[in-house]
């Protein structure tokens, strides 16, 4: 495994730009998309009451919430306060006690051995530094407890978009890939010695949105942190051009013929026991 030594103000500034991405727009309404199948996630785990449960990478609570309906004790974690206060908001609105905390899944303000389970969706992945993310998510889960992980391939859906978009914007040089925990090797090499029983099972989630899949890649423009960002970077003439591929990928794909988007991607779930 090849790591890179970076110095701290590099350190803060991925950060700082892991951070900026997240807070962009408002993943809160693409996570919406997305529900059903989070918490059909969580189900799988089949959690019993009492369980000390982190998410990491929280966002507005896809994992967290149905998480403590099964009677978890639950902390999420995320890098964006936005969002948290979006997942703090809807666990109140559910009558559930969810304990919200702003972080970095690179670097934990937890104890080792804290939780029965550790999971994230679509979440971790996105942290800059894979190889710090992996210790954590290891460190915080104790011995027998469950390390649970949903990622995106690079030949599902969500990969192909991001590969649209890395087509039009280069991604930032010396960070490898999110997509890379799509692949069960990586997931095996990061994770390491200190798990065991580790099983990677491809599932497929489903994005329901209630408008036209050109309507949806537009959404998805406005509201999720990564293309808005990507958009940003672009001249009008590229914006346009990125736009396009946007909307034909979404059209392409869509199953649903009542004018709404119906979308299926698969994802790799991880479920792996800590030693």
């Amino acid at each position: 495994m090849t790591t890179t030594t970076m110095t701290p103000t590099e350190a803060d500034a991925l950060t700082a730009r892991t951070k900026a991405t997240w807070t962009a727009g408002d993943f809160g309404k693409i996570a919406e998309g997305y529900a059903p199948g989070a918490a059909e996630f969580i189900h799988r785990l089949n959690f019993k009451r009492g369980d000390k449960v982190l998410d990491v990478a929280c966002g507005t609570g896809n994992l967290a919430i149905p998480a403590a309906r099964l009677g978890a004790t639950v902390t999420g974690i995320d890098i964006a306060p936005n969002l948290l206060e979006q997942a703090q908001a809807k666990a109140q609105r559910a009558g559930l006690s969810i304990r919200f905390e702003e972080g970095n899944a690179e670097s934990m303000p937890y104890p080792a051995a804290s939780f029965d389970a550790v999971v994230t969706m679509f979440g971790a992945m996105f942290a800059a530094r894979p190889e710090s993310v992996a210790a954590e998510l290891v460190r915080v889960t104790r011995a027998g407890g469950r390390i649970a992980m949903a990622n995106w391939p690079p030949d599902s859906f969500i990969g192909q978009m991001f590969k649209i978009v890395g087509k039009h914007v280069p991604p930032a040089p010396g960070v490898p890939s999110p997509l890379m925990w799509g692949h069960e090797a990586t997931v095996a090499e990061r994770l390491g010695s200190q798990v065991s029983d580790l099983r990677c099972t491809p599932r497929t989630i489903t994005f329901n949105f209630p408008f036209s899949p050109v309507a949806t890649a537009e959404y998805y423009r406005t509201w999720y942190g990564p293309t808005l960002r990507a958009f940003a970077t672009l001249s009008q003439e590229a914006q346009n051009a990125l736009r396009s591929d946007l909307k034909e990928h979404w059209t392409q794909h869509s199953h649903a013929h009542d004018g709404t988007t119906r979308v299926d991607s698969t994802y790799l779930e991880v479920v792996a026991v800590r030693k």
